[in-house]
């Protein structure tokens, strides 16, 4: 089975993350695969790109001709791929050598229509102690809470994610207006719209395997406690979007607030009880703190999207 791996990048700040991205994809154990570079509008990553990969027989760069956004640059990454899949990862993540070979596995096992896997952690500055691991999704990371064992879930993250080529072609990829629509920037939500399409249209969902692990930088600055709790409202304004947009999206969230309140919270508290610490304690107050801001968030929302 052939995989078509799209890697998007666009600024230089972030070329030499690129390259740690690119040769993730270029080592995997998973020889039949090519790797797709789509420069989103930036003619100087371009003429890195092409010096440092121009040569390379299993790698394609493009260029857009402007500066088009993420979800539109997959797309095109998408049309030019050639593998029966298509996986995205994105330029600040890290590939393990079995990425590939552990999706193709659930491909061939289970008939799947698209598959994903786990976003670890790489702390750049450091871990933040205050941060409660359900939580490391507004870093982009896989969350405690988030599926108990392999299966089908509505969707893993965007830099995770795979589709059989001709699935998400039939489905017309991304939808490029979120994150954009009605001129909404703090709209988010690509893959969560493309899914729930992808449910609604075959019935099915993706399917998650933990062992297709790919590792996310965490940069300074999103462990900055201002920029999580912006974060924070933001994604509360956007799951309140994507209900108004896909009503049928909404149900992983309701299940991970009601495990939130009956199940973490109270295990922290329970071991904070037997086991006092500092930390502990914060992590317990910041749950409850990025809990209430995603709920102000979606309460905002909910006067912008009826």
């Amino acid at each position: 089975m052939r995989v078509s791996v799209v890697l998007c990048t666009y600024s230089l700040d972030l070329y030499d993350a690129f390259r740690e991205a690119a040769a993730s994809v270029l080592a995997q154990t998973h020889a039949d695969r090519e790797l797709i570079v789509v420069v989103d509008g930036t003619p100087d990553v371009y003429e890195r790109v092409l010096e440092d990969y121009g040569p390379h027989e299993d790698v394609r760069i493009h260029l857009n001709s402007e500066n088009r956004g993420l979800l539109a640059s997959r797309n095109t990454g998408a049309e030019l791929a050639d593998g029966d899949v298509v996986a995205f990862i994105d330029d600040d993540a890290v590939a393990e050598p079995d990425w590939l070979e552990e999706l193709v596995a659930v491909y061939d096992q289970h008939d799947a229509l698209a598959a994903g896997g786990t976003m670890t952690a790489d702390w750049v500055a450091g871990k933040p102690d205050f941060l409660p691991a359900e939580f490391y999704w507004l870093v982009g990371v896989t969350h405690r809470g988030f599926a108990d064992a392999p299966g089908e879930v509505r969707n893993t993250f965007g830099s995770n994610i795979s589709f059989r080529r001709d699935i998400f072609s039939e489905l017309e990829g991304f939808d490029t207006d979120i994150g954009g629509r009605k001129g909404d920037k703090h709209l988010q939500g690509g893959e969560t719209e493309l899914c729930a399409r992808l449910r609604n249209e075959y019935g099915r969902g993706v399917y998650y395997t933990p062992d297709a692990c790919v590792a996310h930088k965490v940069f300074a600055y999103r462990t900055d406690p201002k920029w999580l709790l912006r974060r924070a409202f933001w994604q509360g304004y956007s799951k309140r979007g994507m209900e108004v947009l896909v009503p049928e999206s909404s149900g992983e969230e309701s299940d991970f607030l009601g495990r939130l309140l009956t199940e973490f919270a109270p295990r922290r508290a329970k071991r904070l009880l037997f086991h006092p610490s500092l930390s502990g304690l914060v992590q317990l107050v910041m749950l409850f703190v990025f809990t209430g801001v995603v709920g102000l968030g979606y309460a905002y929302g909910m006067t912008k999207w009826r």
